[in-house]
């Protein structure tokens, strides 16, 4: 088994960027979700909601982030924390209270403009801290602005099998960007990242933290803003969670047992439970 893609997405629910290597650290994949779209009540936005975020382009260079959506043109934001910057207390899921550096008026004023309702960037600061959930968590597990967890995985094979039942059935296959995972696996069975407890991609080890339970975004093409019903029609045939059965699952979610590190496409999997 190999690491066959690898992928960060640089501001939560924006469009990611697939990539060659990537540094790992305490959040995760370094340029992973480190910057955050909130409501002016703090609270965070995503294409749930707003689908109009897939339009928006998130590209990172050493120095800045740059933003771009098609007839909107593109801004570009510090990177690095900043020191000046007013800290804004921020909600994702139920983390609150969140302390994250308000990146200015003008990205405010920009990402409103792409997404038609008023908004804030904020990024990840040093006053910034953020615990895995509970239950999964071990002493040192913290997280950027993810959903749940600081990494996710898919196979190639789980979204070719699941491609075969959604072409079956007359629709269109969906590409892999529909499920925004981190990790892209190669060479295994479908489905086989189900039981997988604990592995090694490279020299990072990682700990499953249970199945990803997928929602709407699944549906929204990532290329043009447009919901349909696929994957999570067919998924909910056949991918209900067993506990909770308005639930469907597809990919693991993924805590990073070593801290630092390089992941970097092509590097070897290893099962280790």
């Amino acid at each position: 088994m190999h690491l066959a893609a690898l992928h960060i997405y640089p501001v939560k629910s924006l469009r990611g960027l697939a990539v060659q290597s990537a540094g790992v650290d305490s959040l995760g994949a370094i340029g992973d979700r480190r910057f955050l779209v909130v409501d002016p009540a703090g609270v965070f936005l995503t294409q749930r909601t707003a689908p109009r975020m897939a339009l928006v382009a998130a590209l990172l260079d050493d120095a800045a982030l740059t933003l771009r959506s098609a007839g909107f043109g593109e801004i570009r934001v510090r990177r690095a924390p900043d020191p000046g910057a007013r800290l804004l207390p921020v909600r994702v899921w139920s983390s609150e209270g969140l302390l994250a550096e308000d990146c200015g008026d003008a990205p405010a004023s920009w990402l409103g403009g792409v997404l038609g309702t008023p908004c804030r960037l904020v990024r990840i600061g040093p006053a910034f801290s953020r615990p895995v959930k509970p239950g999964r968590a071990r002493p040192g597990d913290v997280m950027g602005f993810a959903d749940g967890y600081p990494f996710l995985a898919v196979s190639e094979a789980s979204v070719g099998e699941l491609n075969g039942r959604i072409g079956r059935s007359g629709a269109r296959p969906v590409p892999i960007d529909r499920f925004r995972p981190n990790l892209v696996l190669g060479g295994c069975e479908p489905y086989a990242e189900d039981a997988w407890q604990r592995l090694r991609i490279g020299a990072i080890v990682f700990r499953a933290a249970g199945p990803c339970s997928r929602c709407i975004i699944t549906t929204t093409d990532q290329a043009t803003g447009a919901r349909g019903v696929e994957p999570l029609r067919t998924l909910a045939g056949y991918r209900r969670n067993t506990a909770e059965p308005t639930l469907v699952d597809f990919g693991q979610n993924l805590v990073h047992e070593v801290k630092t590190g390089l992941l970097s496409v092509g590097d070897p999997v290893e099962i280790l439970a």
